[in-house]
């Protein structure tokens, strides 16, 4: 579904990503683990294709196909969408008026609004007022509404309290599962994910079948992700960083 190949990027003439490898099998979920400011968010914005990260070098294949310099809005229509950290506030854009642009049928709006339980924030202002916690079910479901092959998640677990955290972290199951709004079956779409967590507290909800650990803005392992979290806990991000430099 996604690869990733000695990708170097810089923002503002300052390197963020340099040699960057890694995969995301169709069907499947891959975790990103890092410590804040190595990266991890980056990687997800030159994914998507935001404008002011910028590839030196390497390639992004998305289902076969090239889509280094493809502007965001392409790679959105072929199947990519992301849940952003710290999405802006929209003022004078009710939540309910862009869903009903992203899925063309208003039919099914208060569907998938009553499965996160946004029914009421539909006549708000995106994100404006909104919680941690109500902002992260704001973009959970413009990317229900959208309906991609590839989730990005970039660090969905942050800044909200712990009863939302469950609500999240099983709605993005359910999503993954393809048992929330329209998305299809895992098995049958072939839906994939690439989760951002610094915590590993996701992986309380969600099953995910690969892991990479990010640090000082390239990727220093991978393995079971389950097992990388144990270690990264045992021994924190410093022994990733040493392992990458023996």
């Amino acid at each position: 579904m996604l690869e990733i190949k000695d990708l170097t990027v810089e923002v503002g003439g300052r390197t963020v990503l340099r040699d960057v490898n890694l995969s995301v099998m169709s069907g499947y979920t891959s975790v990103l683990f890092g410590p804040n400011g190595s990266g991890k968010s980056s990687l997800l914005m030159t994914i998507m294709g935001f404008s002011e990260y910028h590839v030196k070098k390497g390639q992004i294949l998305f289902k076969g196909e090239d889509i280094t310099h493809l502007p965001m809005y392409e790679r959105a229509k072929m199947g990519i969408g992301i849940m952003m950290q710290r999405p802006p506030n929209l003022v004078g854009v009710k939540l309910g008026d862009l869903v009903r642009v992203i899925e063309k049928n208003t039919n099914d709006l208060y569907q998938l609004a009553a499965s996160l339980r946004m029914e009421k924030f539909l006549e708000r202002d995106v994100n404006v007022g909104f919680s941690g916690g109500e902002i992260k079910r704001s973009e959970l479901l413009q990317l229900t509404a959208q309906n991609p092959c590839l989730y990005l998640l970039d660090e969905p677990e942050s800044g909200v309290d712990l009863e939302s955290i469950e609500r999240i972290g099983n709605a993005i199951k359910m999503l993954l599962s393809g048992s929330l709004g329209c998305a299809g079956k895992k098995s049958i779409d072939g839906k994939s994910a690439l989760i951002i967590t610094h915590t590993g507290q996701i992986l309380d909800y969600i099953e995910a079948d690969r892991g990479y650990v990010m640090c000082n803005g390239t990727i220093s392992c991978s393995g079971n992700p389950r097992e990388l979290l144990q270690e990264i806990r045992k021994r924190g991000y410093e022994e990733c960083v040493k392992c990458k430099i023996r």
